[in-house]
Order: C-alpha cells, then structure tokens, then sequence
C-alpha cells in the first residue's frame, strides 16, 4: 500500500500489532477481558489511570499524524482520536462507555476475531506498504 508517510507505516505496524494481541488475548482467555472490565469498574484510580494512558496515546498519535491523504493514513489518524475519545471519556464520564463495554461482553470472541484481522491487515500495510509522494 503506498502512502505519504513513513510514519503512517510504522504506526499502522504498531497499531496493527497491538490489535493483533488484544485478539489472540480475547480468543484465548475471554474471560480475562471481562475480568478487566469488573477491575476497572471496582477501581476509579484505575479508570482514571487508564483514561489517561488511553487519552495521551491517542493526542500523542493525533499531535504528529493527522493525514487524510491515503486509506491507511486516514485509518491511523483515526485510531488516534478514537483513543484519544475513549481516553476523555475515561477520565471524565466513565460510566456511558462502561455500559458499552459490559454490553459487549456477549460478543467478546467477535470482537476479538475482529481486533486479530483488523490487526493482522494493518501490520501488513505497515510492513510491507511504501511511502511515495502520491500525485
């Protein structure tokens, strides 16, 4: 996949990588994913602490790539301020997105299966895409 920017690439790698061990943690262990989530809803230090690793992350990603000139730029940058959505919300109203994640739960092997082929893709855009000038 050609692209504008080398660091698009190694982002998606990055991105790609961590999707593709959140998926292979959900197919072999789902219930270590509900097990984080009663965590994390038990603990509001926790939340907090993940809201803010959650929201630098993503402003971190936002700050140094926001690109919409490509597919896979545009999904990099998005995956930013997605996190960087789901990190405010966590340290501002983690309830809403609480519920979301404990609905979820019913579907926590789809989601999975989805983080590993989403993530699988990506970390081969990444290594095996080229970064040109496209005209």
């Amino acid at each position: 996949m050609d692209t504008t920017s080398i660091l698009t690439l190694r982002l998606a790698e990055a991105i790609g990588l961590y999707l593709i061990l959140i998926g292979i943690s959900g197919l072999a262990s789902p219930g270590r994913w509900r097990g984080a989530i009663e965590e994390l809803n038990r603990s509001p230090a926790l939340t907090l602490v993940t809201g803010l690793v959650a929201f630098a992350l993503g402003a971190t990603i936002v700050m140094v790539h926001r690109a919409f000139a490509d597919p896979l730029s545009i999904i990099v940058t998005l995956v930013g301020y997605i996190a960087l959505i789901k990190g405010a919300l966590l340290i501002a109203v983690p309830g809403p997105l609480m519920k979301v994640g404990d609905w979820s739960f019913r579907f926590t092997r789809a989601w999975a299966a989805f983080a590993l082929i989403l993530g699988i893709l990506l970390f081969y855009a990444g290594l095996t895409g080229r970064a040109t000038v496209l005209v």
